[in-house]
This record gives C-alpha cells, structure tokens and sequence, in this order.
C-alpha cells in the first residue's frame, strides 16, 4: 500500500479531516514528506494560520493557491449562465469549487514531482467523486489517497478523540462540529441537529448563520439594486463595473444584510443517499435571479425552454464531478450561443429575504410594448381565428373520430 511513496500532495483546508491526515499519513504511509495545498476560493479566515498549523502537524510546507478569480470566470459564471441549478435549489457551490482546487492540486504535484495526491472526503459524499474525477483528468496516472476509505476512524467525534491525542488545535468542539464548507459563492452546514429532517434549524442561533441575516432581523426597509450584464456575464453592480470576485463578495454583503439566499433542503447524493443542507448563498442568489429575469426579455420561447432542459443536464454534471467532460465542454458551446443577446440590466428590490422584480431593460429585448398593450395597436386580432383553426385541427378531427366513444 505504502510503496514508493515517498512525497505526497494534500488537499489542505485546515478543517478537522485534513488536520488530522497529515499525522495519519506520516504513521500510515512511512513517513513520508507532506505537501500542504490550500486552494483559496474565498475562504477568508479559515485560511489564518494555515501555513503554521500544517508545519507543526508534519507538513513540509504549505502552499496557498490565490483561484478566486479563475473560480469565479471559469466556473461559477460557466454554471450561471447555464442557468444550473441541482435539483431546482441548490447553486452548486461546492460542486464547482472542487475541479478549481483539484486542478490546481495537479500543478502542484506536477511541480513537486510528487508520488501521490490525497483528499479528505468521506466515502459517503460527493466529493471524493468530484476531486478524483479532476485529478483523472490531468495526472491520470498519479496514485489517490482518500483516508476515509482506509482508516478505522468511523465519525466526526472519533476525528476529534484522534486530534485531541496528537495535540492538533481545532477552531471546533463537540458543540459546534458542523460539517462545513466555505468560498467566496456559498457556505453549506450539514450534521448534528440537522440530521433529522423534522428539525427546523435555528437560524438566529449565535455563530450558526454566517454569511446570511436571518430574515426576521433583516432591516425592515427596501434595499435596490442593480446588476448590469454582457452576453449573460454580469459586468456591473449598481452602473460601476466589477471584477468577477468584486461583483460576488459585494452582493454577498448587501444580499446577506437582506436576509437573501438560505436554501433548506434533502438532496439525492451521487452516492446513492439522501443529506440534509442548509446553504447560504447570498450574492449568488442575486445573480441567478437577475440572470433569468434578463433572460426572460432576451430569449425567444423555443431557446428559453430548450436551455432549461440543458439546465437540469448541466447541474447534474457540475454535481456528479464531471467538470471536465467532453458534454460540459458542449453545453457551453450551446449555453454561449444563447447569450450572445443576453445583455441588459436588471434590478431587484431586496427585503427580508425576497427578491422582487424591480425593473429590466435590454437592447436586444424581445418584449413589444405596442404589441402586447392592452390598447389600441396595429396588431390583427381577427389573424387570432385561423391560427386557432390550424393549431386546433388534430384536437377536432380526433373529436369527430370518437364521437360517443369518448
């Protein structure tokens, strides 16, 4: 199991599975040299003294990845224009921030000329899948370790016992050990009290909402605002023109003020179960609102259907690890092409948790005020009775052909 590995690159978060692999490996593995890698995808504080903890531990080094703006060009503003959403709710934001970060693992290892890459998902989750999956596709050949799958280590409780033994400083406690997961897009909580679906989580509970007001406590007035797009990529916020990380952590502040983007809910995992989430997506939300609100001004019917079926096909790929695929690559041809007129702004009015439809205007807009008036225009109701003849015709002759006999 343990032959030839001499140097090994690990996915590094500093949450409690990947703090305490790093000791695991040393004992399990013939000590061999740790590499610590931390993508950063906008972690923000889970990323303070990472470097530190990772040497005391028995890494070597650490290095962090600067990815926020390539997540948010090449992944996250891919996903919303798709208009990708897994399972109708759920923005994905931990499903794409997986082939960033592995990606990057991959360039390290090339680098580094190491003998294997290791994660610390679970064998029960997404992603183990998602990471593999990436890793395959760069360095076919490179050796996986995944922890979760060789220890005898059987809960988050005996991760702590292991930690606690070894001496590894935890920002958790028994109390609080939610399963979480950070970036710049969103942040998911799973475990404890969740667990059970019949629980209603309790949002205004110290320290357990993050990014989100709960939307009681949200301020009891209107907060506008307005995002302007070019070819489906939102461009400005408010008429000032954002980067891509700009444009989410400012909506991110305003949206979460808002009391904007908790989603609850039981999703099917590729693996087979179901898992209860809560996520918090504030700016996000925004985005994909104001997005489909554009679009519902610049597509045609037959399009906009259409690329909500390609929706659900994309969503379900970003979810099931399969980022880098010949079909993902295709349904963005697909997705680009729709774009190309998906240009405007669009504002919303935010209030405790509501997104309203405040106003949006295009260039390209397909909306006909002077047709679709409920005044006088030049539009023919009589050409109405023909097109009802032909569009009825089937529904008639099958009508006659029954008879009684319906």
């Amino acid at each position: 199991m343990t032959k030839g590995i001499k140097k090994i690159v690990l996915a590094y978060s500093g949450g409690l599975d990947t703090s305490i692999i790093i000791p695991w490996l040393k004992e399990n593995y013939d000590n061999p040299e740790i590499i610590a890698v931390s993508g950063d995808v906008g972690q923000n504080d889970e990323l303070e003294g990472l470097e530190e903890k990772a040497i005391k531990t028995g890494a070597s080094k650490c290095i962090v990845m600067d990815l926020k703006e390539e997540f948010v060009q090449n992944y996250i503003y891919p996903t919303l224009k798709a208009g990708a959403k897994y399972e109708g709710e759920y923005l994905l934001g931990t499903s794409f921030a997986r082939p960033v970060i592995a990606k990057g693992l991959c360039e390290i290892a090339k680098k580094e000329n190491a003998d294997a890459i290791c994660h610390g998902a679970t064998g029960k989750g997404n992603d183990q899948v998602r990471f593999e999956l990436a890793i395959k596709a760069f360095l076919p050949d490179i050796k996986i370790i995944a922890p979760w799958r060789e220890w005898n280590i059987k809960s988050r409780e005996e991760e702590i016992e292991y930690a606690e033994k070894h001496n590894i400083p935890l920002k958790i406690n028994r109390e609080t050990n939610y399963s979480k997961d950070k970036n710049l897009w969103h942040l998911s909580h799973e475990g404890l009290d969740l667990e059970n679906p019949e629980n209603m989580p309790d949002y205004e509970k110290a320290k357990f909402l993050e990014m989100t007001t709960p939307p009681r406590l949200a301020p009891d007035k209107i907060t506008k605002v307005t995002i302007g797009f070019e070819k489906g990529k939102p461009v400005t916020l408010n008429g000032v023109k954002k980067t891509g990380v700009e444009m989410v952590t400012e909506l991110n502040k305003i949206a979460g003020e808002n009391g904007i983007g908790l989603v609850d809910i039981v999703e099917n995992r590729l693996v087979g179960m179901k898992s209860r989430g809560v996520y918090e997506t504030p700016g996000g939300s925004i985005l994909y609102r104001a997005h489909e609100v554009l679009e519902t001004l610049c597509l045609d019917k037959d399009t906009q259907h259409y690329k909500s079926k390609i929706a659900l096909e994309y969503a379900d790929l970003v979810y099931n690890g399969k980022w880098f695929s010949p079909l993902r690559e295709a349904l963005d041809a697909f997705v680009d092409a729709t774009q190309e007129n998906v240009t405007g702004s669009v504002t919303l009015a935010l209030y405790k948790g509501n997104m309203i439809n405040a106003g949006v205007s295009s260039p390209y807009s397909l909306y006909s005020e002077e047709i679709a008036t409920f005044g006088e225009s030049d539009y023919d109701h009589s050409d109405a009775k023909g097109f009802i003849n032909l569009f009825g015709l089937s529904t008639k002759i099958r009508a006659k052909l029954l008879g009684d006999k319906k």
